[in-house]
């Protein structure tokens, strides 16, 4: 699954321990997520989606060929 986290991140000016903080994840999470190495769970994606003021399926998309549902 790709992301908006990174881009909306840094259009913030924050670090991934910044962002982290703010909604209750470490750094390393917030680096795993970004990567693409670790999907959030769904209070996670919620607290992510609700900092940045986006809908959740404007900060998560699924890849090509994944199952959206």
């Amino acid at each position: 699954m790709r992301n908006n986290v990174r881009e909306s991140r840094t259009m913030r000016g924050l670090s991934q321990g910044e962002l982290g903080s703010a909604v209750g994840v470490s750094r390393q999470t917030i680096n795993a997520i970004e990567t693409g190495r670790f999907l959030p769970s769904l209070p996670v994606a919620f607290e992510l989606s609700g900092f940045f003021e986006l809908r959740i399926e404007d900060l998560f998309h699924p890849e090509p060929g994944e199952k959206n549902g």
